[in-house]
């Protein structure tokens, strides 16, 4: 797997149980329940997930990059303008970290070595 590329798109939802029959139902797509807080999606194109929130959705899109080394993309990130905001912490599958750029948008790197 090539490192840096998009690899996964994760949304908020408040109710995944209908977001996951809207999704299914419109357009077909799979879902992989992770806990009661997450529920992954596939046959969608680019595989991603819904991630659940009590929260007002104003941006509810998460990009996540893929990459082999965390600790190396996140020192490359910092010394090119990008602001760590979620240090790296461990997930089903794999490690990742979030961060902004220097507009302000969030987006997140993982890496399953």
């Amino acid at each position: 797997m090539e490192n840096s590329h998009i690899n996964y798109i994760e949304f908020r939802a408040t109710n995944l149980a209908k977001i996951k029959e809207f999704y299914g139902q419109a357009f077909g797509w799979t879902f992989t329940y992770y806990g009661p807080d997450y529920i992954a999606f596939s046959d969608s194109g680019l595989d991603g997930g819904f991630e659940h929130t009590e929260k007002e959705i104003s941006n509810g899109v998460l990009v996540v990059l893929y990459h082999e080394n965390l600790e190396a993309i996140q020192e490359k990130v910092l010394k090119s303008g990008g602001t760590i905001v979620k240090e790296i912490f461990s997930f089903p599958g794999g490690r990742r970290f979030h961060f902004t750029d220097p507009s302000g948008n969030e987006l997140a790197i993982w890496s399953d070595k």
